[in-house]
């Protein structure tokens, strides 16, 4: 367990606690807010660390899913050097017009960066956007796995999943 994450994430008011309806649907009695940690540049530093220090051998780019993770690729880039690109869920009918954001190359072997992980539905789908244009995924790191089935649904797609915190940790943690 990362204790100096843990007791940065409630500290800094990421974990709170009453009833919630999440993305997915489902209701819970406590909430991880990717916003307070993802805005906090003490947080986001030592996210970005961790996530540097568990990119695989012969990645080519970090691919941070629209709209929250994008901080977290972009600190993990920073921290480690890799380039990353921006999955978008849907095309915006302007600009570019593209899913994928950034320079990129058929082949390349990406490790996807994901805030906080439920059913996974959104990490899923960027994972489909990104095989479909030719990219590899095996990997894919996150930083809040809330062991509700997403880590099993994705590794059911064949990607391997890297938490740097769970939720048991998170809720069982007294300091």
């Amino acid at each position: 367990m990362d204790t100096e994450l843990v007791e940065m994430l409630k500290q800094t008011g990421a974990v709170k606690f009453g009833d919630f309806t999440l993305s997915s649907g489902r209701k819970s009695t406590y909430y991880v807010d990717k916003y307070i940690f993802e805005t906090n540049p003490v947080c986001l530093s030592v996210i970005g660390d961790r996530i540097a220090k568990l990119i695989p051998a012969g990645t080519r780019r970090l691919a941070g899913i629209e709209i929250g993770s994008i901080p977290l690729a972009a600190v993990a880039s920073v921290k480690s050097g890799m380039p990353f690109v921006v999955v978008r869920k849907a095309t915006k009918g302007y600009g570019t017009n593209k899913l994928i954001e950034g320079v990129w190359q058929k082949g390349e072997k990406v490790f996807v960066v994901e805030d906080v992980v439920t059913t996974a539905r959104g990490a899923l789908g960027a994972i489909h956007t990104l095989r479909e244009a030719g990219l590899a995924v095996d990997e894919m790191v996150c930083v809040v796995d809330r062991e509700e089935g997403g880590r099993e649904s994705l590794e059911q797609e064949g990607v391997k999943v890297r938490s740097l915190v769970k939720s048991s940790e998170l809720l069982g943690y007294k300091p």
